[in-house]
């Protein structure tokens, strides 16, 4: 098994090396999928490394979730205030919702609709990771798809989005800053993609846009217990399994909980957080080299018509939220 899990992490660690060397919009999240599709479909992989890459996919992503705890404060996410707080759940929950639902009308293959939804509604990649092993079929090509599609259109609304909303006719430059940061925070996919489009308009936007954000986050594990009774409820067995939650998320809750009533260096918080980039990254290079370029090909289209239907709607609910909270 080892040698399996040396070959990951070998690609894992290249991923994020080449990061270095690439633009703004390849993150080593997606070098690493990408790379690992390139290996995996185009080398013949020895027998012997399928176990490791297996271990390597599951646990890997599991162990990614407890790192992204430590950059969660709820002290600094009730400084963004009640009602826009309740805005930003009401829109998460809603974009869950409408994505279970959604992704049968758009016949998206398998659970990729799903994950789509929850990593768009959420945290991107990092919520399609916690999502993933709890979810009944498990299928690596429905986790590549929406990796893939969280990951391209989530750096497209980083470059493109903060032009557009700068289009808008705000009543002045304090409401455009608070308005931006909210509808980036609340709608882009990773925190790295918020940063990036939060700040390049401003530090007031981009201070809103990094709480808003952070605050989807913390959203995590309702929305995990959520999308759970959405996808079991008819199924048989006791309602106390929608709350039978994963080691990592119970690890996730016990972090986030310490990091805000302890004060910890935020040095030691990035490099924390920096490990667990690391940890996201090496599992989706275990996972690319699974995936089959065929498949991936058959089913990736409607994906990504779904992931861009469900990033629409998701602006357009933050649109409304504002309209009502002004």
């Amino acid at each position: 098994m080892y040698k399996g899990i040396l070959f990951s992490i070998f690609v894992g660690l290249l991923s994020v090396l080449l990061e270095k060397f690439m633009p703004p919009a390849f993150n080593g999240i997606l070098i690493a999928l990408l790379l690992g599709m390139l290996l995996g479909n185009l080398l013949k992989l020895p027998v012997a490394l399928e176990p490791g890459i297996n271990y390597t996919s599951s646990k890997m992503l599991e162990l990614s979730i407890l790192f992204l705890a430590v950059g969660i404060n709820y002290t600094d996410i009730a400084a963004l205030g009640v009602q826009p707080f309740v805005g930003v759940a009401l829109v998460v929950f809603a974009v869950l919702f409408l994505s279970f639902f959604l992704s049968k009308r758009f016949n998206c293959p398998g659970n990729t609709g799903i994950l789509v939804g929850f990593g768009t509604a959420i945290c991107g990649s990092s919520a399609i990771a916690a999502l993933a092993p709890s979810l009944q079929k498990q299928n690596k090509e429905d986790v590549a798809i929406a990796m893939a599609v969280v990951n391209l259109l989530g750096t497209l609304g980083m470059l493109f989005l903060p032009w557009a909303l700068l289009q808008i006719d705000w009543p002045s430059s304090d409401v455009a800053s608070s308005a931006i940061g909210y509808l980036v925070g609340g709608s882009l996919h990773s925190v790295g993609n918020v940063a990036g489009a939060g700040f390049a308009i401003g530090k007031s936007a981009g201070d809103v846009a990094i709480t808003v954000k952070l605050a989807r986050v913390a959203l995590l594990t309702p929305g995990l217990i959520f999308m759970t009774y959405l996808t079991q409820r008819n199924a048989e067995g006791s309602w106390k399994r929608y709350f039978n939650l994963p080691w990592y998320l119970i690890g996730f809750i016990i972090v986030t909980f310490v990091v805000s009533v302890v004060d910890v260096p935020k040095p030691a918080l990035k490099d924390v957080e920096y490990v667990g980039k690391v940890i996201l990254t090496i599992a989706m290079a275990a996972i690319g080299l699974k995936v089959s370029f065929k498949k991936l090909l058959q089913a990736g289209s409607r994906g990504l018509r779904f992931g861009v239907v469900m990033f629409a709607l998701q602006l357009s609910l933050l649109g409304l939220a504002i309209l009502v909270m002004r």
